[in-house]
Formats: structure tokens, C-alpha cells, sequence
């Protein structure tokens, strides 16, 4: 089996490691030619392109069975053209290569935006509060209208990542010991690293298609959250300034209920702090 992985940063990168060990052959994709090196070690094949150039993109999906986006911006790059353009050429590039039967995004739980800390699943409407979360709306639109009888779109609300490097410590660190705004009651929705994997892999080998969410199943306060990470790890605490609204734009609890009926076990169903 053949697989295309656009975008293999902390994601991408893990995903091609074990798709590589079960025997896949594997082309990753970066925009950084520095990261050849480092990606030639998980994949068969690196590609240096932009996710919108529409003739990179079809030589890169051609004689592909599957192909996952799991692209990223910075905060200062421009979303349209990592996530929108992209997601509209590998749809182009889909006219041409009938082979691929699988499509996979990573996108966001953020698209529901604010719901008051009420509980959402994948049947409830998005309603993006943010610029930034529009355009991954509409790039979730664009992939799932590319969805055929032979071809599965499958898309992944992730939760914040953790994981392996990027532990729940070296995340809140530069909180310890400030005052943030808010009083910290909205909810903070987390999924590990392996187990973006395992469901990744686990919708490959199940031809999984529609929108799932992806998040574990312990959610906390924020508050609460980084309190325990701040105890745990002898950080200064932080304070909160209710005074001052909060800068989230969103206060969601994300089920994972679809998910699990579908037959995926978390590895990772609470926190590790």
C-alpha cells in the first residue's frame, strides 16, 4: 500500500514512522528543503512543496491508495493558503488519481466554537469564531464534497496535542506563575500523540469516512488543569482575573462517543501529568 503525507511535522512525522514499520511505502511532503535529511528516515520518498501547487500536488497523489493532510501554519502564516488552497488542489489533483481510496485531514475541535461549555458531537453545527477557524470549516467542506463511493473522506476534530516532546509541563510552563484572564472554567479538550496515530491508523484500516472527533476522555477545566500540571511538577501557580474576560473564543466539551462506537480504544483515555 502507497501513502501521501502532506505535511509531516510532530503528526505527520509519527504517522509515517509507523506506516513504514507495517510496510507501506511512503512519500512525505515538507515546505522546508532542511527537513529532507530528517524525513528521508521515515519515508521512502520526500517531497519540497507547497500544498496549493496544484502540479506538485497531482504528481504527489498519483498511484496513491491513501493520502492524509495534516498540515500547519504558524500564527503568522497565511491560513488560506496552507489549509483552503491546499484541501482545493488535492481535490483537483483527485480527478486525476481514482486509485486513492482514502482521504484523511487533521483538523480542529475549534470549529464548533463557543457552546458555553456544553457538550458537542459531530452532529451539531460548526460555528467558527475566528477567521483562522472559518477557512478550516470551509477546507473540511471542500475535502468531504470530494467524497465518492470509492473514495473515503475522513476528518478528525483533534483536541490540543501532547505528547512524547511536548509534555503538559514544557506547554504551561510560561503560564507558571502570571495572572491570566478569565476565571478558567472553560473546558480544555487534549488528545495524546499516540493516539492521533492509532486512530489515524485505525480510520485507514476501516475505510473510515464522515467527520469524527478526537480528543480523550478526560476533560477538565482549564483552571483545574493547570493547577494539577503546576502541583505535579513544582511550578508557580497561576492566577486568574475574572475582571478581565477570557481570551478563548471558544468553550466547548468535545465528545469522542462516535469515535469509540466506531471500535477505537484509547491509549490514552486521561491525562498524564
Amino acid at each position: 500500500m502507497k501513502a501521501a503525507i502532506l505535511g509531516c511535522g510532530y503528526v505527520g512525522a509519527t504517522v509515517a514512522q509507523r506506516w513504514r514499520s507495517q510496510g507501506m511505502s511512503i512519500t512525505a511532503t515538507t515546505t522546508r528543503p532542511e527537513r529532507v535529511p530528517e524525513l528521508e528516515s521515515v519515508a521512502d520518498r520526500v517531497m519540497v512543496m507547497q500544498g496549493s501547487n496544484a502540479t506538485a500536488m497531482a504528481e504527489l497523489v498519483r498511484e496513491q491508495d491513501v493520502v492524509l493532510m495534516c498540515v500547519g501554519a504558524g500564527r503568522q502564516a497565511d491560513y488560506r493558503e496552507t489549509y483552503l488552497n491546499t484541501a482545493k488542489a488535492l481535490v483537483q489533483g483527485l480527478e486525476q488519481a481514482p486509485e486513492v481510496k482514502q482521504v484523511i485531514f487533521t483538523s480542529t475541535y475549534s470549529v464548533y466554537g463557543d457552546h458555553g461549555g456544553a457538550w458537542v458531537t459531530e452532529a451539531d453545527s460548526v460555528k467558527p469564531a475566528t477567521d483562522r477557524h472559518q477557512i478550516t470549516a470551509a477546507t473540511e467542506e471542500t475535502l468531504l464534497a470530494a467524497g465518492e463511493r470509492d473514495r473515503a473522506i475522513c476528518i478528525f476534530r483533534l483536541g490540543g496535542i501532547y505528547g512524547p516532546g511536548r509534555d503538559l509541563a514544557k506547554i504551561y510552563r510560561r503560564a507558571a506563575g502570571t495572572t491570566r484572564p478569565g476565571d478558567g472554567q472553560q473546558a480544555s479538550n487534549w488528545i495524546h500523540l499516540h493516539d492521533i496515530v492509532g486512530a489515524i491508523d485505525f480510520a485507514r484500516q476501516r475505510s473510515l469516512r464522515g467527520v469524527y472527533n478526537l480528543v480523550q476522555d478526560e476533560i477538565l477545566p482549564v483552571k483545574a488543569l493547570i493547577d494539577r500540571v503546576c502541583q505535579a511538577h513544582g511550578l508557580d501557580p497561576v492566577q486568574w482575573d475574572p475582571s478581565k474576560p477570557s481570551t478563548r473564543p471558544y468553550n466547548v466539551r468535545v465528545s469522542n462517543q462516535k469515535l469509540k462506537a466506531a471500535g477505537y480504544q484509547f491509549s490514552h483515555p486521561q491525562f498524564e501529568i
